[in-house]
């Protein structure tokens, strides 16, 4: 499977799975009070009107939220397209994927949906949901590839030999 491919196939899985997820958590009327799942875990429905952990909320209107989360789209579309490896292009899938899914939302609720509420104690970390979870895996494997060594990528070997770079020659 070519590296476009397979960014696409990402990009679908990560949508359609946050798309079910939301779709399900808004349709659960038990979770607008909470539900406890495991000592640690609890669904919860919540809407957020800004960023990650509802940072802006109520600063920045909807629709420049919409704006910008599809400026930054594009230019990852333009990244995905000329991706050098099958990772690279796995981990824009996942972001593409999972902005898609809250543009989405914004412009379906003017707020995103979420009901992941993790929390230790008292203590609670913001409540988020799967498109969250697959820009931070993409974002998360972005970083990793940018810091492996050049000669563990794949497709390293063929480019030096292209550009003649191949020592012993």
């Amino acid at each position: 499977m070519n590296s476009r491919i397979l960014g696409a196939v990402c990009t679908i899985a990560a949508f359609g799975l946050d798309q079910g997820t939301k779709a399900l958590a808004l349709n659960t009327p038990a979770l607008e009070h909470g539900v406890e799942v495991l000592p640690f875990l609890n669904l919860v429905r919540v809407l957020n009107d800004g960023v990650s952990f509802g940072m802006l909320g109520g600063i920045v209107p909807w629709w420049g939220l919409v704006v910008l989360a599809t400026a930054i789209m594009a230019w990852l579309l333009i990244w995905l397209w000329r991706a050098p490896n099958r990772l690279t292009a796995a981990a824009l899938g996942l972001v593409i994927g999972g902005a898609l899914g809250n543009v989405i939302d914004r412009l379906r609720y003017q707020a995103v949906p979420d009901f992941l509420d993790f929390h230790f104690g008292t203590y609670h970390w913001p409540s988020f949901n799967l498109a969250d979870v697959a820009i931070f895996c993409g974002a998360a494997l972005l970083f990793w590839d940018g810091f492996r060594a050049t000669k563990d990528k794949p497709g390293h070997q063929e480019q030096d030999q292209r550009e003649g770079n191949i020592t012993g020659r």
